[in-house]
């Protein structure tokens, strides 16, 4: 008796293109519960910290201006205190942005990615465009609603969505936040260590600006504003402080890292065995 072996039958029009690598993509994503739980997680550090710092300076003993918690803002202004939690978010999302590369390393599955996908680059540029997508969906409305609710917690202290630059800052928070993620994607591609990467990632946004600060001042005030944190920050307020950059410069700065940090990830992606 012999048996008969079945084969698999492959439609006449599969092929790769753009829209089916994104869609794999999505599929990765969305069955990961670890992306749903840190994407999660981002959202309700950023909300608990925005009203719970609103709530501290709706206290009539604190005063505009006066220095937050360590963990918090700069300074506790209503649009700073309101947003308050991107400082933790961003780590959060950071690490997501990180998990979604090297976690296919880790497990191998990178290699069935590259041998469905041989010219590579489209897998980082799918997961780019997932991870951004996903971001901006959730994090825009997620960060107006603090906004809007640390406003109603500070009541008379609180300032509205028109004033000048707030509707700027708030829109920039969130895409602040989505940069970071794409940021620790970046870096998960170079390093394809998740150590590594998260090290990096923690290193880049608050370790090196400390840094930067203890060097003689005509150093510090050259570097400073174009590390990601400080170029982010020049369009997450509304004060002008002559330490930033302007808010466009800021975004332009930042949108700079991604593209260096992206195309180097490419590069390594193409050349370097997965």
């Amino acid at each position: 008796m012999t048996a008969t072996t079945p084969t698999a039958t492959v439609p006449a029009d599969a092929r790769v293109t753009w829209w089916r690598v994104v869609r794999a993509e999505w599929i990765k994503f969305r069955s990961l519960r670890s992306s749903l739980i840190m994407l999660a997680a981002t959202v309700v550090v950023f909300v608990a910290l925005g009203l719970g710092f609103s709530a501290f300076l709706a206290d009539a003993t604190i005063e505009p201006g006066t220095p937050a918690p360590p963990g918090g803002p700069s300074s506790l202004d209503p649009l700073g205190a309101s947003l308050g939690g991107v400082n933790l978010a961003q780590l959060l999302i950071g690490t997501l942005g990180v998990l979604l590369v090297t976690g296919e390393y880790s497990t191998g599955m990178i290699r069935s990615s590259l041998a469905a996908v041989p010219r590579r680059w489209p897998v980082l540029a799918g997961k780019v465009a997932v991870l951004a997508g996903v971001s901006l969906a959730v994090l825009v409305p997620t960060v107006l609603l603090t906004f809007l609710g640390g406003q109603a917690v500070l009541g008379d202290k609180g300032i509205s969505l028109g004033d000048d630059g707030v509707l700027r800052a708030v829109l920039g928070t969130a895409g602040y936040l989505t940069g970071v993620g794409v940021l620790g994607m970046a870096l998960g591609a170079l390093l394809r260590n998740t150590a590594g990467a998260l090290t990096s990632v923690v290193a880049l946004l608050l370790v090196v600006p400390g840094v930067v600060s203890l060097l003689p001042e005509s150093w510090s005030d050259t570097i400073a504003p174009y590390l990601p944190s400080n170029a982010g920050q020049a369009f997450m307020s509304v004060s002008s402080n002559p330490d930033l950059l302007s808010p466009g410069a800021g975004l332009a700065v930042l949108v700079g890292w991604l593209v260096v940090l992206l195309g180097a990830a490419t590069l390594t992606l193409r050349r370097r065995d997965a």
